[in-house]
């Protein structure tokens, strides 16, 4: 079974994830199978937008934990198995041509979240849990959590959300600035998301391509690009029980 499936109808390309039975967790795997979807949208002469979204019962539970198993992690990273990937998957979506909307229900945590930030647009089920558990796990983010949630909530917000690794609603993250909009319940999802992806699809698709290059003059004024470097290679020798905490999981 493919773990990212695409399909484009009337200029909209869509990209599931595609792991219902672990609530689209990503493994290494299914991240190539994902750039190469955006890669495949990006060649598409056709589409003008393009909606993410997770198959069955969520968005996705973030990384796959059960991999982490008898990994020995260094200060609070788990090496190279998922990183190098996970951070191009992030800069391809944010770079893309096209615009990207996450439709974000049941859960987003942790990386998916991280990649959910990375969107343009997140249009979100009112009851959808989110969270941020780098700390509950002993990890510490390399996927741009620290930059890309501090800029959506506020430092302060950020802050207590990353070091209480507290669950918390759409409606919450809509109130909070986290996502754009929140919908009542999934078929209302479907519909808003598919309303608005038409609107941004029935536009000047070049002049959508400018204004995004243009939105990211902002970013460039108050560098995330050199920011994210930076929190991927700062070194936290004293995180030491990672190794613990993810063997607790399940448990």
């Amino acid at each position: 079974m493919s773990t990212i499936l695409t399909t484009e109808n009337s200029g909209v390309f869509t990209i599931s994830l595609n792991r219902p039975d672990a609530f689209n967790s990503f493994t290494p795997d299914m991240l190539h199978a994902l750039s190469a979807a955006l890669n495949e949208a990006d060649h598409s002469k056709t589409a003008n937008v393009i909606v993410l979204e997770g198959n069955g019962r969520g968005f996705s539970a973030g990384v796959d934990l059960k991999i982490l198993q008898g990994i020995e992690p260094a200060a609070g990273r788990i090496g190279d198995v998922f990183d190098t990937i996970a951070n191009s998957v992030t800069a391809a979506i944010r770079n893309h041509r096209l615009p990207v909307i996450a439709k974000v229900h049941g859960a987003c945590f942790t990386g998916a979240l991280e990649i959910a930030l990375s969107c343009d647009f997140i249009i979100a089920e009112a009851k959808t849990k989110f969270g941020d558990t780098h700390a509950k796990w002993g990890l510490r983010p390399t996927w741009g959590m620290a930059q890309n949630l501090a800029r959506a909530v506020g430092v302060r917000r950020a802050r207590q959300l990353s070091f209480s690794a507290a669950v918390f609603s759409g409606t919450q993250a809509h109130a909070w600035g986290l996502v754009n909009e929140v919908a009542a319940d999934a078929d209302a999802l479907t519909e808003r998301v598919a309303q608005l992806a038409q609107e941004i699809s029935s536009g000047s698709t070049a002049a959508i391509e400018a204004y995004k290059k243009l939105y990211q003059l902002h970013e460039e004024c108050h560098p995330l690009e050199s920011a994210l470097a930076a929190e991927n290679e700062l070194q936290f020798p004293n995180i030491s029980d990672t190794k613990d905490r993810l063997g607790n999981f399940g448990t």
